[in-house]
C-alpha cells in the first residue's frame, strides 16, 4: 500500500477536515479524489497504489465522513457545501489546479466547482454520475443511507457489505468483500463496527430527486474544453447509458470507458477505468505542456 500522511484543513465555519496526502512531483497538478455519499478517503486506496509517486494524490474525507469532523447542521451535507470545503482546502494548501476524481458525489461536486471555478479543473474523472440521476439508484440508497447497523466483527461487515453491494460487484470473493467493509466501516470504542459516516447526513438526502427541478446540463458547459474521462458500470443504476451519451456529446474532449458487469461505482482499479485513466492524465500531461509553451 502507497504511503501517505494525513493532514486536515479548516473550513469555512470551522471544521476540521481530513485528507491523506499521497508523496507525488510537485510540477504536476495533484490528483485531488472525491468519494460518494457515505464512502471517504479510503475508497482510492487502489487509485493511489498505482498512481501515488508519479503524481501526488489528495483522498479527502467530506464532512461528517471517515476522520472528518461531524457538522452540527445536518442541513449543512449538500452538494454546494462541499464545493466551498474544497475550495478553501485548495487555497490554504496553495494548489491552482487540479485533477478531480469524483465518485458519484464526488462527480457532483466537480460538476458544480466547475460552474464557478473551472480554471482550477485541469481535467476530470467523472465516475459514475451526471448530471441527471436515476431514480430507481437514488431509491435504493435511501434503503440504507443513515441507517446504523452495528456489527459486532469484521466478518459481519464482510457479510453485510456483500448482501449491500452485491449487486455492482457480483464477481467479488469473501476476501474482496473484507477489503471493501474495511474501506466501508470503522470500528468504534467500544468494539463494534459501524458505517464511517454521520448517519445524519440521510436528512436532506431524504428529499433528493435524481431529476432536479432546474435544467442540470449546464453543470457540463465549463468542462467542455477539458479533458474529462466518464466511467460507467456497465449494470448502474444511477447513470444510465442515455445519460452517459449525452454527456459525451457535450464534452468534446471526453472519453467514455465502461466497466464490465459492474454496477455503481467502479472502484477505479479495473482495467478499462485504470487504462482509460492513464489516458486521461497523458492528455492532462499534454495540454499543460501546450499551456506553457504557449505563454512562453
Amino acid at each position: 500500500m502507497a504511503e501517505w500522511v494525513d493532514r486536515y484543513w479548516t473550513s469555512s465555519d470551522g471544521l476540521k477536515l481530513h485528507y491523506r496526502d499521497y508523496a507525488g512531483p510537485p510540477d504536476r497538478p495533484p490528483i485531488i479524489c472525491l468519494p460518494g455519499l457515505t464512502r471517504n478517503a479510503r475508497d482510492f486506496e487502489p487509485v493511489a497504489d498505482r498512481l501515488a509517486g508519479e503524481w501526488r494524490v489528495i483522498a479527502v474525507d467530506f464532512r461528517g465522513r471517515g476522520l472528518s469532523e461531524h457538522d452540527p447542521n445536518p442541513a449543512n451535507y449538500m452538494p454546494h457545501t462541499y464545493v466551498t470545503d474544497i475550495l478553501k482546502m485548495l487555497d490554504q494548501l496553495g494548489i491552482a489546479d487540479a485533477v478531480f476524481f469524483g465518485t458519484s458525489l464526488g462527480g457532483i461536486v466537480t460538476m458544480l466547482l466547475s460552474t464557478t471555478d473551472s480554471e482550477r479543473i485541469a481535467g476530470a474523472v467523472i465516475n459514475d454520475i451526471g448530471p441527471v440521476v436515476d431514480d430507481a439508484g437514488v431509491d435504493r440508497l435511501r434503503i440504507y443511507v443513515g441507517k446504523a447497523v452495528p456489527l459486532a466483527n469484521w466478518q459481519e461487515a464482510a457479510d453485510a457489505a456483500a448482501t449491500r453491494n452485491s449487486i455492482a460487484f457480483p464477481d467479488y470473493t469473501p476476501d474482496q468483500w473484507e477489503v471493501f467493509a474495511r474501506r466501508m466501516y470503522s470500528e468504534r470504542p467500544d468494539g463494534s463496527i459501524q458505517a464511517d459516516y454521520d448517519m445524519r447526513i440521510a436528512e436532506p438526502f431524504a428529499t433528493a430527486k435524481g431529476t432536479p427541478d432546474f435544467d442540470p446540463w449546464p453543470l457540463l458547459e465549463e468542462l467542455a474544453d477539458k479533458p474529462i474521462l466518464i466511467v460507467r458500470g456497465e449494470t448502474s443504476d444511477l447513470l444510465s447509458t442515455a445519460t452517459a451519451s449525452r454527456m459525451l456529446e457535450a464534452l468534446p474532449k471526453a472519453e467514455l470507458v465502461t466497466v464490465p458487469g459492474i454496477g455503481h461505482a467502479p472502484i477505479l482499479d479495473e482495467p478499462e477505468a485504470a487504462a482509460g485513466i492513464d489516458r486521461l492524465l497523458e492528455r492532462v500531461l499534454a495540454e499543460e505542456e501546450l499551456s506553457r509553451s504557449s505563454a512562453a
